[in-house]
């Protein structure tokens, strides 16, 4: 393990992360295991890349140094960015497997029990059964989940990342619900959320924030798409900041005039669950519990909104597609795990539906102490109400996209007719020309 001392975490944490995923490995009898998930390889490594749709794997043996595989292009960051000594790239003309196979025969691995993550979105079954085909000496097990043990619980350092991260998403939410206005374009409202975020010293979060206004809140994980918004209709947002991979998630509504009956009944409702949820939330809890009495609180009718999916999930290290860790834990009826100290959720008790055609939303991130939780947020949770945008008059015109798009289309057209112009000569010139 090459030691330094500007990773994102101290080395000790590194020490620590793999000494507990190799016990993990005594315990299920492995000599080896392949780790092929891009947050697991962050979370043990502190390697990151964009280029992760490229089969890149870190192999970690029992008793000796661990090796990466990857494209050569992303070699640079293994050398940049992690502690890993030992690397075996392979060209784009190259096959990965087969440099993995190699690998595992060059470091004596080939004829050994060897774990490897069955369910990774980035270790496909084509590739899979090519390493079951040609490593036929080794005995291939699934220990999917191994490393995300590890990762449901959080350290001291990864909390203080975390609240790095709620910085940016905090900043971004704030800039998101001052832009509210009647007349602007969700697009607006995302590029001051994107930008509030950024400026809070945020880096490029696993989705971008999710804005939606009126009759699309009702449209599951949809974001702009220059809309205007209207006077009087609602704003629904969602915001994940990320620090170093780690991200932090928060929901807010904004309302661009009187809110109905049903939406102050909707915003009280969750705060309730909210408050309620966190006080309960402690070390020995179950995920069962918390579920429930959020459900509990959000279960009234159609009309009132419902609560349509699980009510929270760890969140922490992600990678796109998604900002969650709803894989490795979410807040769901039934599940009896016991929740510990150090790990993190997002509490989503959302209301879908409200007035059978509005989606409003309020949540927070929450991490577990040794006796009860805390947020990472200071935002209040109320709606934000801007009444007087109910009165404002807009432009019956094309969203400013759209306008963009035209003056575009007219800045095209006009330079093709200047270029037009430019071949054609005048007769004095044609005659020169011929003369010449």
């Amino acid at each position: 393990m090459r030691q330094r001392d500007d990773m994102t975490f101290p080395m000790e944490e590194y020490e620590r992360r793999l000494g507990e995923l190799r016990l993990r490995m005594a315990e299920r009898l492995l000599d080896a295991v392949i780790i092929t998930d891009p947050e697991n390889l962050m979370y043990l490594t502190d390697y990151q890349t964009t280029g992760y749709s490229f089969f890149q794997a870190l192999v970690v043996p029992l008793d000796d140094k661990p090796f990466m595989i990857t494209r050569t292009m992303e070699e640079s960051n293994v050398h940049a960015r992690t502690w890993v000594e030992i690397t075996r790239p392979y060209p784009d003309t190259g096959d990965a497997i087969q440099m993995l196979v190699s690998s595992l025969k060059e470091f004596g691995l080939a004829n050994k029990y060897i774990g490897y993550e069955r369910n990774s979105y980035f270790f496909p079954a084509y590739q899979q059964d090519a390493l079951h085909t040609t490593l036929t000496g080794a005995k291939l097990l699934d220990c999917f989940g191994i490393v995300e043990c590890g990762r449901r619980t959080k350290s001291k350092h990864e909390i203080e990342i975390m609240r790095r991260a709620a910085i940016a998403t905090e900043a971004g939410m704030k800039a998101g619900l001052e832009a509210c206005m009647a007349g602007v374009t969700e697009n607006e409202i995302g590029a001051e959320i994107s930008a509030g975020m950024f400026r809070a010293g945020g880096e490029p979060p696993a989705v971008m924030p999710y804005v939606t206004s009126g009759p699309r809140t009702m449209i599951g994980h949809a974001t702009w798409e220059g809309r205007v918004v209207k006077p009087g209709e609602h704003v629904f947002i969602e915001v994940g900041g990320c620090y170093r991979r780690y991200h932090t998630a928060m929901m807010r509504t904004a309302v661009l005039g009187e809110p109905t009956e049903l939406m102050w009944k909707a915003q009280e409702r969750m705060k309730e669950a909210l408050e309620r949820v966190k006080a309960l939330i402690r070390p020995g809890v179950t995920v069962s519990d918390a579920d429930n009495l959020v459900r509990s609180i959000m279960t009234v009718d159609d009309a009132h909104g419902k609560l349509i999916t699980r009510s929270g999930y760890s969140i922490g290290i992600a990678f796109p597609p998604s900002w969650d860790e709803g894989y490795i834990l979410s807040l769901m009826h039934g599940d009896k795990t016991v929740l510990r100290e150090g790990m993190t959720f997002h509490i989503i008790p959302w209301a879908w539906g409200v007035d059978g055609d509005k989606t409003c939303g309020i949540s927070d991130t929450i991490y577990i102490t040794k006796d009860g939780c805390e947020s990472f947020f200071t935002l209040d949770q109320d709606f934000t109400v801007k009444r007087e945008e109910a009165k404002r008059e807009i432009p019956d015109e094309p969203p400013v996209i759209e306008l963009l798009a035209a003056e575009s289309g007219k800045r095209e057209e006009k330079s093709k007719s200047h270029g037009k112009h430019d071949h054609k000569q005048s007769p004095k010139q044609s005659k020169e020309s011929r003369a010449s």
